[in-house]
């Protein structure tokens, strides 16, 4: 697998781990066997940058994504990237499946979260720490002070944002360099492309989360009755209704009326047999390399 630079000097491979599915938002977590298979796997084929979060988990454990890596990455950690975010909270008082996020932005929480996140993953630094969400109410320049503080202190050596304007961006980079962004994008989701020109001019990375649209774009799931309830946010995800689908298929048929010769893009999506016959252009694998080879800017998925 190849190797790709965060910013200015960090290294990691072109593929990277989102590890919440394990713990939290897609139905019932892996167990500590599972996960480890699952990990090995993906070392073995060169995956080098592991991602999580404080508050991948469940009700009963919290942060059961951080305990879990602790325990099963504890033997390669000289050899991976651990990333984590803090700064968002769950709104715990709402009924909704995929419940409302709170984020908080104070260099204090920042701080005390640094100590957990350190604790559970097993490691007295994190390669990269992002501020999850973007707290309206603290001036971005008070985020990013407490970053560069972590830093100094040696207890994260790089910092990002997630869900981040390009006016955030600049704010924050003026304080404390930036190493990466996180944004949602897939082919389904490009408002994020307007952010591309910015990132090149600052050198900072671009990390893609939900390139495969929340696995709408493997085509292995269509309806929401494929997911477990309550525990899988997708049983309530928009993409899933029949009527978005019907949108979808539309537009996979707008496009492919513009481009003649191209392989039936609506078979692989809804044709599991054709899809096996083609494994070496399944629909995951054609939008892992849109988004890797569509755009001038290297992207990190």
């Amino acid at each position: 697998m190849e190797i790709r630079i965060l910013g200015r000097d960090l290294e990691v491979s072109e593929i990277g781990f989102g590890c919440m599915g394990m713990s939290h938002a897609y139905g019932t977590v892996s167990t500590q066997k599972e996960a480890e298979e699952l990990i090995e796997k993906a070392i073995d084929e060169g995956c080098t940058f592991f991602d999580t979060a404080e508050i991948y988990g469940i009700t009963e454990d919290p942060h059961h994504n951080e305990k879990l890596l602790g325990e099963v990455l504890r033997p390669y950690r000289n050899k991976i990237v651990f990333a984590s975010k803090c700064g968002i909270r769950f709104d715990e008082t709402a009924t909704t499946v995929n419940k409302p996020l709170i984020p908080d932005g104070r260099p204090e929480t920042i701080k005390a979260s640094i100590e957990g996140s350190l604790m559970r993953l097993n490691t007295d630094h994190l390669d990269l720490y992002y501020i999850h969400r973007i707290d309206m109410t603290v001036p971005i320049e008070e985020t990013a002070g407490a970053m560069k503080e972590l830093m100094e202190q040696g207890k994260i050596t790089h910092w990002g944002l997630s869900e981040a304007s390009e006016e955030i961006i600049r704010r924050a980079h003026k304080v404390c360099p930036v190493t990466a962004i996180q944004n949602r994008y897939s082919m389904m989701h490009r408002d994020y492309e307007k952010l591309f020109p910015v990132l090149e001019e600052l050198k900072i990375g671009f990390v893609a989360f939900s390139p495969l649209a929340n696995g709408l774009l493997t085509a292995a799931y269509h309806s929401h009755g494929e997911f477990e309830k309550p525990g899988d946010y997708r049983s309530a995800m928009p993409q899933f209704t029949e009527e978005e689908q019907q949108q979808i298929l539309r537009a996979i048929r707008g496009h492919r009326r513009k481009h003649e010769g191209m392989e039936p893009i609506e078979e692989l999506f809804y044709d599991s047999d054709k899809r096996s016959r083609m494994c070496h252009s399944c629909p995951a694998q054609k939008q892992c390399n849109w988004t890797e080879e569509e755009k001038n800017m290297e992207i990190e998925i």
